[in-house]
């Protein structure tokens, strides 16, 4: 049975923002900052003010049987064929797949300010990263002892089982996100995973950057 679920806001980090937003060492320094000749931290409060209202924190999951053979995890509804998706659920045989938004709010603001404000669709992006990323790690630990979260387009895992994960969440009616024949979401601040239920595991930044093999990845945890 899918299950949906509606978050308050979660805590902001403002060091991940800085770090979305392309800031060196953003964990060592403040926001005192400058894109352009605009001040980072007036900016950033102003984004805030404007956006933090408007967003909606929504997730809608299933839980499903898991069982793994060579490099295929079967969930019953679906199977997926990937040797890092194996390997990160590795030890269960049940797992969550889940769907979250932040909502189509942020999508018109940045569309509305790479029009007129580079600096501020750079920092709404930013915000609106960390944001779903909040949401993903808020729903984790609601849910329990879960292994890190994977999703499609990490490693192996095809990016093409996003449309089964949407349509089996009948996500487009929960909680109003859809699929572009581009397998782009929308809204594009949202997160599609699936979750190995099994013994507690740390998530922090480390490690989920630690399963991916895209070591140039300019958001890399360091």
């Amino acid at each position: 049975m899918t299950i949906t679920k509606v978050y308050t806001e979660p805590p902001i980090c403002e060091k991940e923002i800085l770090r979305y937003a392309g800031c060196k060492n953003s964990a060592q320094e403040s926001l005192q900052f400058s894109v352009g000749d605009e001040n980072l931290e007036n900016l950033y409060r102003e984004c805030c003010k404007e956006i933090l209202p408007r967003l909606s924190y929504k997730v809608c999951y299933i839980e499903l049987p898991l069982d793994i053979s060579e490099n295929t995890c079967d969930f019953g509804c679906i199977k997926v064929q990937s040797k890092d998706l194996v390997k990160n659920l590795q030890g269960c045989n049940r797992a969550i797949v889940f769907a979250a938004t932040i909502g189509v709010e942020m999508d018109r603001l940045i569309a509305k300010y790479s029009r007129i404000s580079p600096a501020k669709a750079l920092l709404f992006q930013a915000i609106g990263t960390e944001r779903i990323e909040a949401l993903c790690d808020a729903f984790c630990e609601d849910v329990g002892c879960l292994h890190p979260r994977f999703s499609p387009g990490y490693g192996d895992a095809p990016l093409e089982i996003q449309r089964d994960i949407l349509r089996i969440l009948d996500a487009s009616k929960r909680i109003g996100l859809s699929l572009n024949d581009s397998l782009l979401m929308a809204p594009s601040k949202s997160v599609t995973a699936f979750v190995g239920i099994g013994s507690r595991i740390e998530r922090n930044e480390k490690i989920k950057c630690a399963a991916c093999d895209k070591t140039d990845c300019a958001y890399r945890g360091v």
